[in-house]
């Protein structure tokens, strides 16, 4: 277990990481304790994967008329089973999940299809866009700083995405892949059917690690189960500046963050609203969760502009 990064930081959210997917059942005495009161539940339970039927889901677009959403973005951490996580992995392990990682990448076809780009050789300028596009990942979190997620940085990283930029791929980043699906506007449908056959079509070249109890296992313990965090960037000016705004979101299992994330003002009245349940539903029910939060947020800022 890693627990170094808590030392330094005391205000965070978790203060403990797995060091390898087995240490999820080793040190489950002190794991199973956090990860229930992380996550909300009375036991360490959780439902099979189901990410849902395409041909009758009950949602597409969440915002038809392009008035409130800005964007939809669904993603997925996933850990290779054979591996640790990074304060024990080592440079041979890591250059390997690379090769195997973009190995499976290069697979995908059709709408999926794209290339891969190592953070070791793109030029400054090539990496600062893709960080100006928030497509990047970068090397500042203080939390991930500590607990060695950085070491060898930037060896054996990278990024892959599809020719609509639609479909990315983190590699060696803070899980061994983050699987991310997004597009403007707000048909969750699209995003999610996408997302969901890029995961089916690695699953036939990779392995990754799971847990009958825990589901999908990541390096901390707040992402793992579905491992899913689906969101929307969204224009609710109004009732962002209502006293209430976190109880409401609180009450449909929702969490607010600013426009670029965690510790981030928000800019224009625009916030990133995503699920905030990851363990004991199954893939389709977290989806289904965030599509009804924001359909109310939807009714609730209309109701406040006098719509």
């Amino acid at each position: 277990m890693s627990v170094s990064q808590s030392c330094n930081n005391l205000d965070g959210g978790c203060g403990i990481f797995a060091s390898d997917p087995d240490a999820y059942e080793v040190f489950k005495e002190v794991l199973h304790p956090v990860i229930k009161d992380y996550h909300k539940v009375a036991e360490i339970k959780h439902t099979k994967p189901d990410f849902g039927d395409f041909n009758n889901l009950g949602f597409g677009d969440l915002d038809p008329s392009g008035e409130f959403i800005v964007s939809t973005r669904v993603r997925v951490g996933r850990s290779h089973a054979s591996y640790g996580f990074p304060p024990v992995v080592n440079a041979e392990e890591r250059k390997e999940m690379e090769k195997i990682s973009v190995d499976a990448l290069n697979s995908l076809e059709g709408e999926l299809k794209g290339t891969y780009y190592s953070l070791e050789t793109m030029t400054p300028e090539e990496n600062q866009q893709l960080i100006d596009d928030h497509f990047m990942f970068k090397n500042d979190d203080r939390f991930l700083r500590d607990a060695w997620v950085y070491k060898d940085w930037p060896i054996n990283r990278g990024i892959f995405f599809n020719h609509n930029k639609t479909f990315l791929c983190w590699v060696n980043e803070e899980d061994h892949l983050r699987l991310i699906s997004m597009q403007k506007g707000g048909d969750l449908a699209a995003v999610w059917e996408r997302l969901v056959n890029a995961i089916q079509d690695m699953e036939k070249k990779l392995t990754f690690a799971h847990h009958d109890q825990l589901g999908y296992l990541t390096f901390c313990p707040t992402n793992l189960g579905t491992t899913c965090r689906a969101s929307v960037h969204i224009k609710i000016p109004k009732l962002a500046a209502e006293p209430d705004f976190k109880e409401f979101c609180d009450k449909l299992n929702l969490q607010s963050r600013g426009t670029y994330g965690w510790y981030t003002e928000n800019v224009g009245g625009v916030y990133d609203i995503s699920n905030k349940r990851r363990l004991g539903l199954s893939e389709i029910e977290a989806i289904q969760e965030m599509r009804r939060g924001v359909e109310e947020i939807i009714r609730r800022e209309k109701a406040l502009q006098g719509k």
